[in-house]
């Protein structure tokens, strides 16, 4: 496979991967970063521009279908699940929608709940694809550059693109393990108003 037919299928799975989110982009965009180092560094620019291009077209689908289908469909298609998460989500994006759009890009598991939350606020497609472009280049510039480390350490490209799944797993199970913890004791806190056992 040619270069380019590598970042045309890049960019098609990190585009389905932002729709259906349970295909694992970060880590697509860290493997063929991995690869790209062992080749030629311009192709790691390259990975990086078809990654946030994915990204990108992809998000704009979700926003799409969130804003036309609305808390039905995201009810059906199982995307809202907390209700009180996603409205402390619409709480911080009505006071800063780009530094939320872009954190929200870099945490994993994130990107949903803020997409809802604009859609649900209807926050306008201008500002969306405005403040969205800047999230999609950091975040795929991020897992290529996790790629790119895993790249430089192991001699064989194989491996380096191992390495990059492996830690892009990791820092997604650790990220995801500790906003569990966070939600558990925030649930196990006492509310205002109530006194403690």
């Amino acid at each position: 496979m040619t270069e380019l037919g590598a970042l045309g299928w890049l960019f098609l799975v990190v585009a389905f991967g932002a729709i259906v989110p349970i295909v694992p982009t970060g880590a697509a965009v860290s493997g063929a970063a991995a690869l790209a180092f062992h080749q030629h560094p311009l192709l790691i620019v390259l990975t990086i521009a078809a990654g946030a291009a994915g990204a990108y077209v992809g998000d704009l689908v979700m926003y799409a279908m969130c804003r036309t289908g609305g808390e039905s469909l995201a009810r059906r298609l199982r995307w809202l699940r907390d209700e009180e998460h996603l409205a402390a989500v619409k709480e911080r994006l009505s006071k800063s929608q780009v530094p939320v759009l872009l954190v929200s890009r870099l945490l994993p598991g994130g990107r949903v709940p803020v997409l809802l939350a604009a859609a649900f606020l209807g926050l306008p497609w201008r500002t969306f694809v405005v403040a969205n472009a800047p999230a999609c280049l950091l975040w795929s510039a991020v897992y290529a550059g996790i790629g790119v480390a895993g790249g430089s350490i192991f001699p064989k490209p194989w491996q380096g693109v191992l390495a990059a799944i492996i830690l892009v797993v990791i820092v997604g199970q650790t990220v995801s393990l500790i906003n569990k913890r966070r939600a558990r004791a925030a649930e196990e806190a006492p509310q205002p108003g109530e006194t403690a056992a």
